[in-house]
């Protein structure tokens, strides 16, 4: 006990430390409590803190900040309203076209399995494959309604796509324009004083914005990528399954295994076993491959080094907390963790040195 109340005397006496717990708690409860209200507002702060890394290449390149940030932010505003008219409607339209054809989709699954079962009798019973199959025809089935639930034909969905597709571009636009003066605001209610607070901060810009910035980048090459090799060796739902397969590249090392299964069912479904079906799984490996082996080095030379069992932690942690986009920014919140736990060990440290002199 008496180690425990030296450490909790000689951390807490330190107003540094203080304040950087605060912030990180406040910080945590204010989205916890009020996320769901300020979507829109925090959806407008996580573009606005994607989009300043290219406004401030444009600055290092010589060009003014209103120039720069006019030319991204219209860069922007032309590709959503491209994706809103061309991506999006074909997005829908095939969700609905593949829980249609789900129940088609699982029985031919069904047959192909009850085949295998038939020639390997000790590997699986059928009643396990019918059980299985049935619990996921069902689970299939019930997407339908869940996504008509958000779809832009339901009232709520309308208004919140009226919310966003206004409300969002504008406050980002006023979020880049007054960036400066909104951080000055947030920094008059901390001490001046705040050297700690001020170092994980910057380690936040410097590293886990370049992170979320380069995995914006490496979904759409992906999504891309996958969208036209699908379109070229004529696998159906193209922008659906390019669509699984960038979003994919979010959470490492179950990402491309979980999509693996949608491709090869998909594909089992328009060609059955043969060469097209182990055509559109090989192509759909290779893009991985490329991905992990190519683009992103390319893309995180300075990424954030973790451990991958720190990764996998920061993925269950945070998805459970923020859903998607907990998962989306699970490493970088984890690279915001560890800069905490590290300025504070320092602190400490430098603490513990100086009493002992």
């Amino acid at each position: 006990m008496n180690m425990l109340s030296e450490w909790y005397r000689r951390t807490f006496s330190d107003p540094q430390m203080v304040l950087l717990v605060l912030v990180a708690i406040g910080a945590v409860l204010a989205i916890s409590l009020f996320g769901h209200m300020l979507a829109p507002a925090i959806a407008a702060v996580v573009v606005a803190f994607l989009l300043d890394g290219p406004i401030e290449w444009l600055e290092r390149k010589g060009s003014r900040r209103w120039v720069a940030l006019m030319v991204v932010y219209l860069g922007f505003v032309l590709i959503s309203v491209i994706a809103m008219l061309t991506v999006v409607p074909l997005l829908i339209s095939q969700i609905a076209q593949f829980i249609n054809d789900s129940p088609a989709m699982v029985a031919s699954t069904q047959e192909a399995l009850l085949s295998l079962q038939q020639r390997f009798p000790d590997l699986i019973s059928p009643e396990q494959v019918r059980g299985w199959l049935t619990n996921l025809g069902n689970e299939i089935a019930n997407l339908g309604p869940e996504l008509l639930q958000y779809s832009l034909s339901g009232v709520t969905g309308a208004v919140a796509f009226v919310v966003y597709a206004v409300l969002v571009p504008v406050m980002v636009f006023f979020f880049l324009k007054d960036k400066d003066q909104i951080l000055g605001w947030i920094a008059g209610f901390l001490p001046s004083d705040k050297p700690v607070l001020e170092r994980v901060w910057g380690e936040i810009l410097e590293r886990a914005g370049d992170y979320a910035r380069g995995k914006v980048y490496e979904i759409l090459i992906v999504g891309i990528a996958a969208f036209i090799t699908y379109r070229v060796i004529g696998l159906p739902y193209a922008t659906l399954l390019a669509f699984a397969t960038g979003i994919s590249v979010i959470i490492p090392y179950f990402g491309a295994a979980a999509v693996t299964f949608p491709v090869a069912l998909v594909a089992y479904f328009q060609w059955g076993f043969g060469g097209e079906m182990a055509t559109a799984v090989i192509a759909y490996l290779v893009l991985q491959a490329l991905d992990g082996n190519l683009l992103v080095p390319l893309l995180f030379s300075e990424a954030v080094k973790l451990h991958p069992n720190a990764i996998i932690v920061g993925i269950l942690i945070f998805g459970g907390i923020w859903g998607f986009w907990g998962v989306f920014f699970a490493i970088p919140l984890a690279t915001v963790a560890n800069a905490i736990i590290r300025a504070w060990r320092e602190r400490a440290q430098d603490n513990h040195a100086s009493s002992k002199a």
